[in-house]
Parts: C-alpha cells; sequence; structure tokens
C-alpha cells in the first residue's frame, strides 16, 4: 500500500513540529532519509511510481490531452496479467475512473488514468480506479483488500494546497485503520509513506515503510528513488520491472524483514 503525498522536501518533515505523526512513525519504524522523486512537476513522478519511466510527459496535463498519454505498461496491467488485484483509491474523486479535476480532486494525483491500458476498458477502470471512501469498507478484511493498493489524498490533505499540520492529521488518523486491518494484523503487509516531489530547493523527500513487513527503528542513508520503490514493489510481488529504470534501480531491502 502507497500512500502519495505532495511537494514537500525532507527539511519541511523530519524534526518539523507541524508533523509529530509523521516524525514519530518515522523512528519507530524504517525511514528512507536518503530518497528522491525523479523530477518536477508532479505528473511525471506519479508515471515513474507506477510505470518505471516519465513516459516523455514534462508538465501536469490533463490525460484528455492526446499527447498527454503515457503509452506505457504500468504496474496495474503486470498485477493482473500475474492474478493479483489492484486499486487506486482517489480523495475527492466524485466516482470511478473520472478524468476531470473535481473540487480537491486533481487528476495529475491519479497516474493511472493516464495509462490507456487501464482506462481502455472503462468497466474495469471503473472497478479498479476508485473513490478514497471505498477503502473503509476494503479494510474489513484481508481477502477484501487488494495486492497493491495506490491511494492519492485530496489537496488538502496531500499537504500541496494545505499545510504539513493538515496532511500529519489526515495521516494520524487514516494510517491507524491501515496498520490496524486484518490485512496488517494477520498478513506481512507493507504500508509506504512518501512524497511525489521536494521543491525547488531539493527534490529530496521523506520515505517510510511501515508494517509487519517493515523494520522498526531503522534508518536508511541508502540513495533511493521513484523507481528503487517500483522496483521494490515488483520484487515483493515476484514481478518483472517494467523498464530498465526500475531494473536498475537498488532494491530497499535494508528497510524490510
Amino acid at each position: 500500500m502507497v500512500i502519495v503525498e505532495e511537494n514537500k522536501p525532507a527539511s519541511s518533515i523530519l524534526g518539523s513540529s507541524s508533523a509529530p505523526y509523521l516524525n514519530k512513525l518515522a523512528d519507530e519504524s524504517a525511514l528512507a532519509a536518503n530518497y528522491a522523486g525523479i523530477t518536477h512537476p508532479s505528473l511525471p513522478n506519479y508515471l515513474a511510481l507506477t510505470g518505471g519511466t516519465t513516459a516523455g510527459i514534462t508538465e501536469d496535463c490533463s490525460p484528455k490531452d492526446s499527447s498527454c498519454t503515457a503509452n506505457v505498461k504500468s504496474i496495474a496491467e503486470a498485477l493482473t496479467q500475474s492474478g493479483r488485484s489492484w486499486k487506486m483509491y482517489a480523495e475527492g474523486m466524485p466516482a470511478p475512473c473520472k478524468s476531470d479535476n473535481s473540487g480537491r480532486y486533481a487528476v495529475r494525483h491519479n497516474p493511472f488514468m493516464y495509462y490507456p491500458g487501464v482506462t481502455g476498458d472503462t468497466g474495469s477502470c471503473a472497478a479498479h480506479v476508485v473513490p478514497f471512501t471505498e477503502l473503509e469498507e476494503d479494510l474489513k478484511s484481508a481477502s477484501s483488500l487488494p495486492n497493491y493498493v495506490f491511494i492519492s489524498p485530496d489537496l488538502c490533505n496531500d499537504m500541496h494546497d494545505c499545510s504539513v499540520k493538515r496532511g500529519d492529521d489526515w495521516l494520524s488518523r487514516e494510517v491507524p485503520k491501515i496498520l490496524g486491518s486484518p490485512a496488517f494484523t494477520t498478513q506481512k503487509s507493507l504500508l509506504v509513506v512518501t512524497w511525489d516531489e521536494g521543491d525547488d530547493s531539493s527534490n529530496q523527500s521523506v520515505t517510510i515503510f511501515a508494517g509487519p513487513a517493515a523494520r522498526t527503528a531503522v534508518k536508511s542513508d541508502t540513495t533511493y528513488n521513484h523507481y528503487s520503490l517500483l522496483h521494490t514493489i515488483e520484487n515483493a510481488l515476484g514481478l518483472s520491472p517494467l523498464t530498465e529504470n526500475d531494473k536498475n534501480a537498488p532494491i530497499m531491502s535494508d528497510l524490510l524483514k
């Protein structure tokens, strides 16, 4: 399970009095202290996290723009082909598989809407790319929670338009629900909290591994990025790397049990 926050360098989070929950989680769990985004702005980083490439996209464009399509295989397709389940939970999305911005829902933070392999089948897309409100029901049993989960909070709760404290408060409510769910109390599940990018001063961001698959109270100074996280997930699920980028990125094994 991957939760992606927005546009805050590590220096804005670690040691900050505005992020008490995140700092506690980092201290108690496994912290990648030298982790960075791939580029700027947001969308290419989300594509790197889920497709192993920015797919030539360099801006936060709309998936309705013909030049803003990631014509590559994503982890979603790899999961489906392997017989594993997946879902994207987007907070504020008014209905499944929506490619328009709506209120605090920003489609650029929903990478799966840019992959034709996902959006080409509207029924399948609607079953997999869903509003965040569906997560509560899916958390009720280990069998109902997909093998791979990607979560994008809305523009306020992801710290993009609102404060670090607002995002920290949201995580302090939602993360314990996840860690206390059957999938995490009865299985060797992993929760990752990361950021899409830093800011103009630094693209280094916080990444925390938590849950029963993560080591406790450890910090790694190894250089990692979004391709490393993708490769780590692929390795854990027995999937082949999607591109040379993730294939050549180090697996974040020192954060795992």
